[in-house]
């Protein structure tokens, strides 16, 4: 492994695809904008179990295809784990995209990226490269602070550990009000300490249903001073739930142990099983009844409510819920490419505390 102290120098963190515990930081060659590119340099990125998710299913799902390793020089047997963050334009041969201007959106484990911008306005633009033309556009959006609705200066930090999981929690959590919640009486929500669970459980607050949080021993106190669930048991406790009352089962956890227990002690009352993601690195999809993919819904939202009117949802629904999320974490943050690598393998181990979450300014 090539160790880069100097972080001005471009550089790339690279996991090997069959063994996401085998990080490597190496120093690559920096990357310069043809016609009609512009060059990013990646600035401050968050860590959480959703990137990891991310390599999980990065072949399924095709993430790993959007920040490719090969013209990279890099081995095409290991892979750029995608991360969320901001971003700077460095160099920019697009008349529209000035150096200097700030972007949050989807971003390599490196210190820079090469894109080719498409449909730029106010907002930001979408990056056109060939290679991720036929991968879901939602994640190829970089929108500019100084035209996002949900931006803040002060909550930063906040926006990038939380905003892809409150997108799929929010999105999430219309889709089951929109279903009629899929005639279920009581959502249950496995790893409900996690972001992407509790931030669904925040907005479905209410909503009518009986919302219940598995977790882990280790996370229950922490899961139930959240507030978010009407209850919390651990995951030896599913017998104590309600067999009589319809019940949806939204799996974070992806483990099969669980849903064989779910499915054991309600029968039939379960009346909807879906794969949400996965935090034991076990993918849940094979198993469940119906897969939720938050661009769907979004794609949906769209069509609804035009892209100005999720987008003001969106911004409406973030602005309540960062005001109460920034309460629930502990922010660390790192400096520097071997801090992105010391992160990275801290949550992949489940090292992480549920409190703490990993922001690395590079």
């Amino acid at each position: 492994m090539t160790r880069v102290t100097d972080t001005s120098a471009a550089w790339t963190m690279s996991v090997a695809r069959h063994d996401l515990a085998d990080a490597a930081v190496a120093a690559s060659a920096l990357p310069r904008p043809g016609q009609g590119e512009v060059l990013l340099r990646v600035d401050r990125v968050g860590v959480t179990a959703n990137n990891i998710t991310y390599a999980v299913l990065g072949d399924s799902f095709r993430y790993w295809e959007f920040f490719p390793p090969v013209p990279r020089g890099l081995d095409p047997g290991r892979g750029l784990p995608p991360l969320w963050g901001f971003c700077e334009v460095q160099e920019s041969t697009v008349a529209d995209v000035e150096p200097g201007r700030r972007l949050y959106g989807y971003l390599p484990p490196a210190s820079h990226l090469l894109v080719r911008p498409q449909r730029v306005d106010e907002h930001g633009f979408r990056d056109a490269s060939p290679h991720r033309a036929e991968l879901p556009s939602p994640y190829n959006a970089y929108r500019l602070t100084t035209g996002d609705a949900a931006y803040e200066p002060g909550r930063e930090d906040l926006l990038i550990l939380f905003r892809p999981l409150f997108f799929t929690s929010f999105m999430l959590a219309d889709h089951l009000v929109d279903s009629g919640f899929h005639g279920a009486r009581t959502l249950v929500l496995s790893s409900a300490s996690s972001k992407t669970a509790y931030a669904a459980a925040f907005e479905l607050r209410g909503t009518g249903p009986l919302l219940v949080g598995l977790t882990s021993p280790g996370n229950a106190a922490f899961t139930r001073d959240l507030g978010c669930y009407d209850l919390v048991l651990t995951y030896d406790q599913v017998a104590e739930l309600d067999p009589t009352a319809p019940t949806a089962y939204l799996d974070l956890s992806g483990r099969a142990d669980l849903r064989a227990a779910l499915r054991a002690h309600l029968g039939d009352r379960l009346v909807r099983d879906v794969a949400v993601g996965l935090t034991s690195q076990t993918p849940n999809a094979a198993s469940a009844q119906a897969v939720f993919f938050a661009p769907d819904q979004m794609r949906k939202r769209t069509a609804d409510w035009g892209r100005a009117g999720l987008d003001a949802r969106f911004a409406q629904a973030w602005q309540r819920f960062s005001a109460e999320a920034e309460k629930w974490v502990d922010v660390h943050v790192g400096h520097g490419p071997e801090a992105l690598r010391t992160a990275w393998l801290d949550v992949l181990a489940g090292r992480t505390p549920a409190r703490t979450a990993h922001v690395v300014a590079l």
